[in-house]
């Protein structure tokens, strides 16, 4: 059972791309605060793993072959159509659908009229759970950075302007991303939380779509045919390479496709790849640790069933880039490949492609 395994760096500039709503610190009332980490070091701006999955889902909408799951809203609650053999969004980022029970005439009125349009939850279930095989690190400055405030008015309107003021900040923002390619199209059927996947109705359209009957990890479960999961995580590993989205973007433009992006698929879950980029030993900025990726083959090198492909754009920490020259002149299994982070998403998507038994 494979995992894919990665990293990905995004280079902010002067950014502010996950904000956390006022800023309790500020001396005025208009005044936005970007999210971050205060440690003893210092602060660490991010931005959370839901920001960049909605940045994800946002990218895959537009892709062509992606299946876009319909949301509904009733009142408070908010669900996908939990309906993965239809919609590749419910079937890698996973759904939670518990409609709510209330006997509110209004309510009620707004279930029957979801009903109509959506693939209803048998009473066998009660409620559907899918966990996400798809997991996304939140996003980290790789050191502390001083946060600035800057000020702007709105000087368009009548008499004197109107200030406010937002936070910003300068820094390379590292998280993990991994992909269970086990469970990328296995729909389970157990009582579980997180493993009900599929109602009566949900198995008659996975077997209708090819799906056979498997055990995976001790649970029964229904999988669509390789080919289709293998597109479907393909897909989502070519949107990584070209990644975008994030608050402040007209203020702050920011390119957030990866600067550098590192993928393999591993035997097991583990994320080897998280050290490799650090804080530099005086603190100050970003350092690529080869010793890491040294240790993390020799370590791993047999769990890597894969290349290991490092997409890195030339631009970018091009002093610490050199760095990976041995390991490219070195051979050996599994080979590392330097490209830009486009080509290094495109490349591990081809091999996700022609290598079905990863999918086992």
């Amino acid at each position: 059972m494979s995992h894919l395994t990665g990293l990905l760096v995004i280079d902010a500039p002067a950014s502010a791309l996950n904000n956390a709503g006022k800023d309790e610190e500020a001396r005025t009332d208009n005044a936005v605060a970007v999210k971050f980490i205060r440690t003893p070091e210092g602060r660490y701006p991010y931005v959370s793993a839901q920001a960049v999955r909605f940045w994800l889902r946002t990218q895959l909408a537009q892709t062509a072959g992606w299946t876009t799951s319909p949301v509904f809203r009733e009142t408070k609650v908010a669900y996908t159509d939990a309906e993965p053999t239809k919609y590749a969004e419910d079937d890698l980022f996973g759904y939670m659908r518990a409609a709510s029970k209330s006997g509110d005439e209004k309510k009620a009125a707004k279930r029957a009229e979801i009903a109509k349009t959506s693939t209803p939850v048998g009473e066998d279930v009660g409620e559907l759970t899918r966990i996400s095989p798809l997991r996304v690190g939140t996003m980290v400055s790789t050191v502390p950075v001083r946060i600035v405030r800057d000020w702007g008015t709105m000087a368009r309107a009548e008499g004197d302007p109107v200030p406010y003021e937002h936070q910003f900040y300068r820094a390379s923002l590292k998280g993990g991303v991994a992909l269970d390619l086990a469970c990328a199209g296995t729909f389970f059927v157990s009582q579980r939380v997180g493993y009900k996947n599929l109602d009566a109705a949900r198995v008659a359209s996975a077997q209708a779509a090819q799906a056979t009957q498997v055990s995976v990890r001790g649970f029964q479960a229904w999988r669509l045919p390789v080919g289709t999961r293998q597109a479907r995580t393909a897909t989502v590993v070519r949107a990584l390479g070209k990644l975008e989205g994030g608050a402040k973007q007209t203020l702050h433009l920011t390119d957030t496709a990866p600067a550098a992006l590192v993928l393999a698929v591993c035997k097991h879950g583990n994320q080897p790849f998280q050290r490799l980029f650090t804080a530099s030993e005086d603190g100050e900025t970003t350092s690529f640790r080869d010793d890491v990726l040294t240790e993390v083959l020799r370590v791993y090198g047999a769990d890597l069933v894969s290349d290991v492909y490092i997409g890195w754009a030339k631009g970018f920490l091009d002093a610490e880039r050199k760095k990976l020259a041995p390991f490219l002149e070195a051979g050996g299994t599994p080979r590392v490949h330097l490209l830009h982070p486009v080509e290094a998403a495109n490349a591990m998507a081809e091999a996700l492609e022609k290598n079905g038994a990863w999918f086992d």
